[in-house]
């Protein structure tokens, strides 16, 4: 749930901190570096995705839910 998704990006803040010590050292290139972080950021996009799909699913079934009392409401 919200911890996995959180903890991916305590992860991703981690990588990308480690990443830019690593270039600012001298241990990665800049070319390799643009690359991860690219990878990076699509990780981010895809895990802002996922958040949204399951917002939807979430948002879909309390609505289901509403309206099946409603029915239920106005056939009572």
């Amino acid at each position: 749930g919200r911890m996995k998704g959180s903890g991916e990006i305590v992860d991703l803040k981690k990588q990308l901190a480690n990443l830019a010590t690593d270039v600012l050292d001298g241990k990665v290139e800049r070319g390799t570096a643009a690359v991860v972080n690219q990878i990076i950021n699509t990780r981010a996009r895809l895990l802002e995705v996922e958040r949204k799909i399951k917002e939807t699913e979430e948002l879909e079934a309390r609505l289901e839910a509403l309206e099946a009392v409603l029915k239920a409401r106005r056939t009572a």
